[in-house]
């Protein structure tokens, strides 16, 4: 019920020995200028009480990813406006591109990836978010995403 990217889509392996790159699980710095954490869009599953999930990745202004950073094991830091920010992942199950969606990332408490929430637009990510999804699409994109990633491994 749950899918999840390991790097914004801007990611190169080798930044990975850069002094002004950092790749951890939950943030993301490249060359000291572009800055990302990792969020959850949560879309509903229809007559459940269940959720899927997806994990991507969200621009920041520094700004915010420095007063996220900041605020990253405080408690209550849930009380925190959201953050503006644009998707920097590529889920291609949906057409047209994830990629550049606007956001707002919601922090949630200490220990809880932040709820990345689509703008209300007529992308089928968004309206998914919106309005939820069947038990059979979840299992289209299971079948999508096992289907991508043996693909890849070839």
């Amino acid at each position: 019920m749950n899918y999840s990217a390991e790097a914004p889509a801007v990611w190169d392996p080798a930044f990975a020995d850069a002094d002004d790159c950092l790749l951890s699980s939950d943030q993301c710095v490249v060359h000291a200028q572009h800055y990302f954490v990792k969020g959850m869009i949560e879309i509903p599953i229809i007559d459940s009480d269940e959720v899927f999930s997806w994990g991507v990745w969200v621009s920041l202004s520094r700004e915010n990813f420095s007063r996220s950073a900041d605020l990253w094991d405080t408690l209550g830091r849930e009380t925190e406006k959201p953050y503006f920010g644009w998707m920097t992942t590529d889920l291609p199950v949906y057409s047209p591109t994830t990629l550049n969606l606007k956001t707002h990332v919601h922090t949630r408490p200490v220990g809880e990836r932040p709820y990345v929430e689509l703008e209300p637009t007529e992308h089928p990510l968004a309206v998914e978010q919106r309005t939820g999804i069947t038990m059979d699409r979840v299992r289209e994109i299971a079948e999508s995403v096992l289907h991508a990633d043996s693909s890849e491994e070839q």
